[in-house]
């Protein structure tokens, strides 16, 4: 698919971090760009600086998806791209005994849910009602549109805590190959990126030996992952037309040890 002017695309969560990274590449290539983010102030600030549009949009609300969608449409046209970035995670054992009081308790069901809705069901819910669209346009060298998603490395070697974010992400990976031969025969693309760990703003909060300890792990090169090489790998999904139900480790080579 050829980036210019005459192409719209949608991020989620693309008001920071990796979805921020893929709006400014995107955007620089002249792609008009609608930034689906809960986070109001950054999401404005950032499509002021493309020269997109903030669709405020929790992932989770079929409401909130649908209108973020129309504005989006009625500012730019039907997207041909989806790169899908909106996520989170926590870090619960499965089951634990409390070492003072020797109280057992287990991973509470609404917060694994709230997971699995957010990052696993938000991103088929915009992948689904972005391919809708996609459907009515008229295909460019027999191609309609790409989407990318966003999983992680957790999905194949989640550590201690993870069992809600690793079956979340492990989810988004199980879906890619189905999606993608989905939508084969009309041309829309579809692949997901797994990244290691990212130099992000969930990161700026952990002391500086904290992380110089996880860029340490990082088998070559030794430091985080910048969000630029995610959304250059996104790109490059997006462009190569024969890049198609792809899952792709972005990691430096790290595999998770247990904790």
């Amino acid at each position: 698919m050829k980036l210019d002017s005459s192409v719209a695309a949608v991020v989620t969560g693309g008001a920071s971090g990796l979805g921020e990274a893929t709006v400014r590449a995107l955007a620089a290539q002249g792609v008009k760009v609608a930034i689906f983010d809960m986070n109001e102030e950054k999401g404005e600030a950032v499509a002021k600086d493309v020269g997109g549009v903030f669709c405020k949009c929790n992932v989770t609300s079929e409401e909130d998806v649908d209108a973020a969608f129309a504005k989006a449409r009625a500012a730019h046209g039907q997207e041909r791209i989806l790169v899908n970035c909106a996520g989170t995670g926590n870090a619960i054992k499965t089951a634990s005994r409390d070492k003072q009081t020797g109280e057992t308790k287990h991973f509470p069901l609404d917060a694994f849910n709230a997971i699995i809705q957010i990052n696993l069901v938000g991103t088929f819910r915009c992948i689904a009602k972005s391919a809708k669209g996609m459907l009515d346009l008229e295909p460019i060298d027999g191609e309609r549109g790409a989407i990318v998603n966003t999983a992680s490395v957790a999905a194949e070697d989640g550590q201690m805590g993870q069992a809600a974010y690793s079956a979340s992400k492990g989810g988004v990976v199980g879906m890619t190959l189905p999606i993608a031969r989905d939508l084969a025969g009309d041309g829309i693309r579809v692949n997901t990126i797994l990244p290691g760990i990212f130099n992000t703003p969930l990161m700026q909060f952990a002391p500086p030996q904290v992380k110089d300890a996880l860029a340490a792990s990082v088998p070559f090169p030794k430091r985080l992952g910048n969000a630029p090489e995610y959304a250059q790998l996104a790109l490059t999904m997006i462009t190569n037309g024969y890049f198609n139900g792809e899952d792709v480790r972005l990691d430096g080579a790290i595999r998770m040890a247990p904790r």
